[in-house]
């Protein structure tokens, strides 16, 4: 699913990097707040969706090599954030939806979880 359908479905905010927004598509969606899960669960043409805001979630990206976040259950991100964000050429989003409104909503438009049971 391209990057922009997913951020118009979450009613999403592009605080970094929007020129690359069109150029990006994700077949994987994860969920998590643990940045240890997401360095272990890490896959290729993943989003990621978080709660947390800090630096430490675009770094965890960066060495796993995702290409775009989404942080849920804000609207306001702290600039040192964004600025990292666009430094490491992530794109990096926000929305006030929760992280369980997120995940249903990109569940239903087919997208995978990163594992199936």
């Amino acid at each position: 699913m391209k990057l922009s359908e997913i951020l118009q479905e979450l009613k999403a905010t592009v605080l970094a990097n929007p020129h690359l927004v069109d150029q990006l598509e994700f077949e994987y969606v994860a969920a998590s707040d643990l940045m240890s899960d997401v360095l272990a669960i890490a896959r290729p043409n993943m989003l990621l969706l978080t709660g947390l805001s800090t630096p430490q979630v675009v770094r965890t990206a960066d060495v796993v090599g995702l290409k775009a976040v989404v942080i849920t259950r804000r609207d306001v991100v702290p600039e040192e954030t964004i600025k990292l964000a666009q430094a490491c050429g992530i794109v990096l989003a926000v929305t006030k939806m929760t992280m369980f409104e997120a995940c249903g909503r990109l569940y239903c438009k087919r997208l995978k979880p990163i594992w199936e049971v």
